[in-house]
């Protein structure tokens, strides 16, 4: 009787795993900002913090070590073009969610349309870029898995502050 074999986790599915559970947190936000309860402002900061740390710890492992990888590894680079820029522009969302001193509607909408960005590059990396990445020779995706794992710990630790 014929098996299937799974595929071994690689470096896309675990980027993947982080962009489901970002997406989980923008849902869980859009929640809250629809929300009238009046404890809704502190855990709309708390969870737009999380947000924000996880997006900045992927991105950050992605130009690091991902993009750089895949960048030598496939033809087309436009899309890492594209995803550095995407990049860019949710790093400053990031920081002005960060640095916003009232919860109020600009804040629920800021961290909407970080959340649209978001949407918009995940699918452009899981439909374009990661098949591509998969398909390439000579690039280890199952050993990349390891040192992005590694890295996103050490970066989280960092967020964190607990001593390297």
């Amino acid at each position: 009787m014929p098996t299937t074999k799974r595929a071994e986790p690689d470096a896309c599915s675990l980027l993947d795993t982080d962009h489901k559970n970002v997406k989980k947190m923008f849902t869980a936000y859009e929640e809250l900002a629809n929300s009238k309860a009046a404890s809704a402002a502190d855990k709309k900061r708390e969870l737009a913090n999380q947000i924000c740390a996880e997006l900045t710890v992927h991105t950050q492992i992605e130009e690091e070590i991902f993009y750089p990888a895949v960048r030598e590894a496939i033809k087309e680079t436009d899309l890492l073009d594209e995803a550095e820029v995407e990049h860019a522009s949710a790093k400053d969302l990031i920081a002005q969610i960060q640095e916003a001193t009232e919860i109020d509607d600009m804040f629920d909408a800021k961290v909407k349309v970080l959340g649209e960005y978001i949407d918009h590059h995940v699918k452009e990396e899981r439909n374009e870029m990661f098949p591509k990445a998969r398909a390439a020779r000579g690039l280890d995706l199952v050993a990349m898995r390891e040192q992005l794992m590694a890295r996103k710990e050490e970066l989280m630790g960092e967020l964190m502050g607990e001593p390297a």
